[in-house]
């Protein structure tokens, strides 16, 4: 039996007053791709840093009262403090891509919102299990870099996603880690009354959730998270973890995310000032509820249940990621009857076919997520050239007049935020000249043909010994290293290390089961 607190007391340090400017930048998830913010921390104490897995809220929290007195008082850490925020702030605030693009184009969004179960923005901040949430964090951070102007909408997992090992015998363990939302980098959503909360209808009664905001550069994450005094214990347990429990439980969680996404997002707007989205983005179909609750906003407003559809529609994009039908999301017909039979503003029957599999193949008694995300998006694309073309076959069934290669799902190939995926030092090489019109993001991606191969040899034999130090447990700052790779390789981590030799190039590829 969980026993909950009574009271909860967060204890936090008081920095001295030439301090608080670390604060802000722990806060601000920037730190996680800027090397030099990371640089900054780990010059407060870098084996505390390392034995906290860099995790700046930590840091500041476990690091002594006479090293922050002394700090206070050193005025080269205080110069690169005050360098280092007068960036941040310049970065928050300053023109970037989007900006010049919106001013060509004035018909570009104001702002966007971006929809999606997970986020996979830093191990400081769990909320992820694999492919599609690397995907959406990569997404937000590219967005900030650029000054697209999102807002990400996803879940507050109190438990997020299980840690998996192997055993000496070889098989699977996992656990669960709990989580406290005041230790992350997250600031609760307030009005004037107090914290925010919003309410969603939930199979006849009321589920409430309060909204965390985690900055990532300049994009805001709102985070919805049902563990709030208003809600019964059952209903406290709906953001426990990511992908977990039955049926009816992955359904209570895409109901928040999506209806009580819109309305965390229409809070948020409220509060803060910040543009309404004008394109709504759903990032596969956990979230594809977000169109039924802006067709009752239309339908509150006066349209018909077609004329909101279309509306709706008309600014609604949707991405699917599994190439496989069994990766899909399909509830019970009954469940979602359950769920919406109370829903005066929605017709049950309309909002009943757009799941539907009513097509050739299809399970009539199923209620398809994805399905419904194409008929509530105008546009629709898979992740890579090959898996449109696998979409296009797999949903083929929903435009059945057309010939597979017609059917209306495009392919948008996935890239990667280079700044969290490249070593500093190979950056470093593909430095664009300053001034460069052509270099968006700063970097000349066909300088490496002009860099000696000695060069390259050399930073990639520093990088595989980097690679060695973090198996053998020190260096990179991952405290369990040397335990998770033994479990990984089944043998003492001291003979990995040994058996990798620094002077030879390996390749390798690597898949996540999480996206099977």
């Amino acid at each position: 039996m969980r026993v909950r607190a009574i009271r909860r007391f967060i204890v936090r340090p008081v920095l001295p007053e030439a301090l608080k400017p670390l604060g802000d930048l722990a806060r601000n998830l920037r730190w996680c791709w800027h090397g030099e913010t990371q640089d900054l921390f780990r010059s407060v104490d870098p084996q505390l840093w390392d034995s906290t897995d860099g995790d700046p809220i930590r840091l500041l929290a476990d690091v002594s009262v006479e090293r922050l007195q002394a700090l206070a008082t050193d005025r080269r850490f205080l110069k690169n403090l005050r360098m280092i925020q007068a960036d941040l702030a310049e970065y928050l605030s300053g023109d970037l891509w989007y900006q010049g693009y919106a001013t060509e184009n004035p018909a570009a969004p104001v702002s966007i919102g971006y929809f999606s179960p997970e986020f996979g923005i830093t191990e400081v901040l769990p909320q992820y299990s694999g492919g599609l949430g690397i995907l959406a964090g990569d997404h937000l951070k590219a967005a900030s870099d650029l000054g697209v102007p999102i807002i990400g909408v996803g879940l507050l997992y109190r438990q997020g996603y299980f840690r998996q090992s192997l055993n000496g015998a070889g098989w699977q363990q996992e656990r669960y880690p709990l989580l406290d939302p005041n230790s992350l980098p997250l600031t609760l959503l307030h009005d004037d009354s107090g914290p925010v909360r919003i309410e969603v209808p939930l199979a006849g009664r009321t589920l409430f959730a309060q909204v965390w905001v985690a900055q990532v550069g300049r994009v805001p994450l709102l985070m919805l998270d049902s563990d709030v005094e208003q809600n019964a214990g059952y209903e406290r347990e709906v953001t426990d973890r990511l992908y977990g429990g039955g049926s009816d439980h992955r359904l209570e969680q895409e109901v928040l995310l999506g209806i009580g996404g819109v309305r965390a997002i229409r809070a948020y707007c409220r509060i803060t000032g910040a543009p309404a989205p004008a394109v709504f983005h759903t990032n596969e179909g956990h979230a594809g509820f977000l169109g039924l609750e802006r067709i009752r906003e239309y339908m509150r407003a006066g349209d018909d249940f077609d004329t909101a559809l279309e509306r709706s529609r008309a600014r609604t994009i949707f991405t699917t990621h599994t190439p496989v039908p069994a990766g899909i999301d399909r509830f019970p017909r009954e469940l979602i009857v359950h769920q919406f039979a109370g829903c005066d503003d929605l017709p049950l029957d309309r909002v009943l076919a757009l799941g539907a599999e009513d097509y050739e193949g299809g399970d009539p008694s199923k209620f398809n997520m994805a399905v419904m995300g194409f008929r509530l998006a105008q546009r629709a694309n898979g992740v890579s050239a090959l898996h449109g073309s696998v979409s296009r076959e797999m949903f083929q069934g929903l435009w059945r007049s057309f010939d597979t290669s017609e059917v209306p799902i495009g392919a948008i190939t996935n890239g990667v935020h280079h700044l969290t995926w490249v070593h500093r030092e190979l950056l470093e090489l593909l430095e664009a000249p300053s001034g460069s019109p052509s270099e968006s993001d700063g970097y000349d991606w066909n300088a490496l043909a002009e860099v000696d191969s000695k060069t390259i040899w050399a930073l990639k034999r520093r990088m595989r010994d980097q690679q060695r130090q973090s198996w053998d447990g020190g260096g990179l700052g991952r405290q369990d290293s040397q335990s998770r790779c033994r479990h990984i390789w089944l043998c003492p981590a001291g003979a990995v290390v040994q058996a990798v030799d620094p002077d030879v190039a390996r390749s390798g590829s690597t898949e996540s089961v999480a996206d099977q």
